[in-house]
């Protein structure tokens, strides 16, 4: 796989691919970004100051409600304040702030739906209702602080990672002492020393040392894993008993940690389609109802025998009714808790809009390689001539292949154990494979063709394996054959539940591959898989995506190495495995920390639900509005009753959100 990649990354017409992927990426993201940006410049987050004046508004009005009628000039002036008071934040700086805000980018009126609840206590105060205009501010008020904290609750799920960033690290100098040093002041090749207990402080390889580490914050994964010398470790991952010393080979910018953290500040930067379009729909439902409110105080005198006292009053609890706020508030906490509650599970998103996506899928794509498969070959079959020694041949072939780097050689070494040690001095030819001489005669161990001939016996055996997809080695004795072993690159234990769950869910499942056809229908043929297209190159991946799009509609992509990036780009939803390539993960939407494909269906699952508790909210949030405009236009509620009714379905919603913090 290391081999491949290096020869991918060398080939120039991939190298300017790759730069061509990245700068595309780039302007998706960026113009994402300044979208988000022009439609929420504003930063709810102002201090204590806000809670300090609603408290200050309360007490005033608590203190006007204890005066007499004997003082009903200071206990109207009491209740004006207060309204002031505890409305600045959310009425003023929120509600009014951000219309002129908003009004002056966009160079046309836009709204904010809180400058209503401002227009009914402005109103009710007019009509010298001004306990009614201070009340309803408080509650109004009230709630929106309580919608803050709940929405700030599934933010701070997932902001306690940046807790976890590792800040110092024991640097080993020259003469083998250590020093306290700030990481971000370490460089690719700095020697650190890790103790018992501590935090790993950045990505790097052990020198020396045996130990366990928890590497839960990066993969999710509860059980601790053994390290020892050669073995990569990540920066925020917790130490176990052992010491160890290790070598950086990452920035801390570049860290697996620090990537993290990237992704998971553009997760709370983006949000779902639904709550774009409720945004955009906010301010013309504000215009409608500023217009529609005016209309209905003059022409209810005349239609439906109203006094103008009557006509202004319900007309003020009409505009209470209107107000959108649960409507605003019924995507925040849902994408929020989702996203945090999969950032636990080792499932990372770029942002939620993916995560509705993937919801929405109608065909998904796979690589083969390193994706449904381990990413390295192992030994499926082996068969040797009855008439030799089983356990001096396997002696023989440990002693061959321990003198070769090829991964072929690693997948035999793993599968054969020897009984007696041998060394045999190696050659490795060219074309032929490797060759050695042992007690008087000649061992060798190549593919098929490098023989002149072979048995039917091991023809046979050959033709079935390598129909299956596998690579064939033989292994010859004075050149007869008279042993064969197969390989191939097995699917992982998660890839046809994986498979399976897709196509009962009727998605058309697709493997991509730059294998030849053998392999890539044997493999698919395993799993079970709809479509197998083999034999491509990068830049076909990417068009067969932009195929699968028009003809299934959304399309996911999943895969983990440098060629599949152009075809994460272009598809809808672009998942990459986290022990992936750099660029892989870097142009991806969504990330599997744990190289395990049953964290894709479990995303799958908790996105369609997340899918599901939008499309609750918005239902019985519109529900709420239009119970609340009728029984106003019937006169059978006043402005205390529709602020608390009101109000009470903001927080259900809001509420209804935070359950997928703890959805399984």
């Amino acid at each position: 796989g290391l081999v491949k990649l290096t020869a991918n990354i060398l080939e120039p017409d991939i190298s300017y691919l790759f730069r061509k992927v990245i700068e595309m990426k780039n302007i998706q993201e960026q113009q994402a970004h300044e979208s988000h940006s022009h439609d929420h410049s504003h930063d709810h987050d102002h201090g204590k100051m806000p809670i300090i004046s609603y408290f200050i508004g309360l007490v005033l009005a608590i203190i006007g409600l204890f005066l007499s009628d004997a003082n009903l000039l200071i206990q109207n002036i009491l209740f004006s304040i207060a309204t002031i008071t505890a409305g600045y934040h959310v009425i003023i700086l929120e509600g009014i702030g951000e219309t002129v805000e908003n009004t002056k980018l966009k160079g046309k009126f836009t709204p904010n739906s809180h400058i209503l609840m401002g227009l009914a206590a402005i109103g009710a105060s007019l009509i010298g209702s001004f306990w009614e205009g201070t009340l309803l501010i408080l509650i109004f008020s009230g709630a929106h602080f309580l919608e803050d904290y709940a929405e700030g609750k599934s933010k701070r799920e997932i902001t306690k990672l940046l807790e976890m960033n590792p800040t110092t690290a024991k640097l080993i100098l020259p003469d083998g002492n250590t020093k306290i040093v700030d990481v971000s002041e370490l460089k690719v090749g700095d020697q650190l020393q890790v103790l018992n207990g501590d935090q790993v402080p950045i990505d790097g390889i052990i020198l020396s040392g045996t130990t366990s580490i928890d590497e839960s914050s990066i993969n999710g994964e509860s059980i601790p894993k053994e390290k020892s010398k050669g073995d990569e470790v990540f920066g925020s991952t917790i130490n176990g008993t052992g010491t160890f010393t290790m070598e950086v080979t990452k920035e801390n910018k570049d860290t697996v940690f620090s990537k993290i953290l990237q992704l998971v500040s553009q997760n709370q930067d983006n949000q779902t389609k639904a709550a774009s379009i409720i945004q955009k729909f906010e301010p013309k439902y504000v215009n409608i109802v500023l217009i529609a409110i005016p209309l209905v105080m003059l022409l209810a005198p005349f239609l439906f025998d109203w006094t103008w006292s009557q006509s202004v009053y319900r007309g003020l609890v009409l505009l209470v009714a209107a107000s959108p706020c649960a409507l605003a508030a019924a995507t925040v906490s849902v994408t929020l808790s989702t996203t945090s509650n999969l950032a636990k599970k080792g499932v990372l998103s770029k942002g939620s809009t993916y995560l509705s996506q993937l919801a929405d899928i109608d065909a998904i794509a796979f690589d083969k390689t390193g994706t449904l498969t381990n990413g390295e070959p192992k030994v499926t079959n082996y068969y040797f001539t009855h008439s030799v020694n089983e356990e001096n041949i396997i002696d023989i072939i440990v002693a061959l292949e321990k003198e070769s780097n090829h991964p072929l050689a690693n997948a035999i070494l793993e599968k054969f154990e020897v009984k007696n040690k041998i060394d045999i001095e190696v050659t490795n030819q060219i074309g032929k494979g490797l060759t050695g001489d042992y007690n008087g005669k000649n061992y060798r161990i190549g593919k098929p063709t490098s023989f002149e001939s072979a048995s039917e016996e091991y023809t046979q055996f050959n033709h079935d394996w390598a129909s299956e997809g596998k690579t064939v080695v033989y292994v010859a004795e004075n050149e007869e054959v008279i042993g064969i072993i197969a390989l191939m690159d097995i699917p992982n234990e998660h890839a046809k539940e994986t498979i399976n769950y897709f196509k009962k869910l009727g998605i058309h499942t697709t493997l991509i591959t730059g294998d030849s056809e053998m392999t890539g229908k044997a493999v698919g043929e395993q799993l079970g898989i709809d479509e197998v297209i083999a034999n491509v190159m990068p830049e076909d991946k990417s068009r067969i995506i932009e195929e699968q799009k028009e003809k299934f509609g959304v399309t996911a992509m999943v895969g983990d190495g440098v060629n599949d990036a152009p075809a994460l780009v272009n598809a809808d939803v672009g998942i990459a495995m986290g022990g992936g390539t750099d660029v892989a993960v870097e142009v991806s939407d969504l990330v599997l920390m744990q190289n395990n494909l049953s964290k894709l269906v479990q995303s799958h699952k908790i996105s369609s639900n997340m899918g599901r508790v939008i499309r609750q909210n918005i239902i019985f949030s519109m529900a709420v509005v239009a119970f609340l405009v009728v029984v106003s236009l019937l006169g059978l509620t006043d402005i205390t009753i529709s602020v608390i009714v009101h109000e009470g379905s903001t927080l259900v919603v809001i509420l209804n959100g935070l359950r997928l913090l703890r959805s399984k």
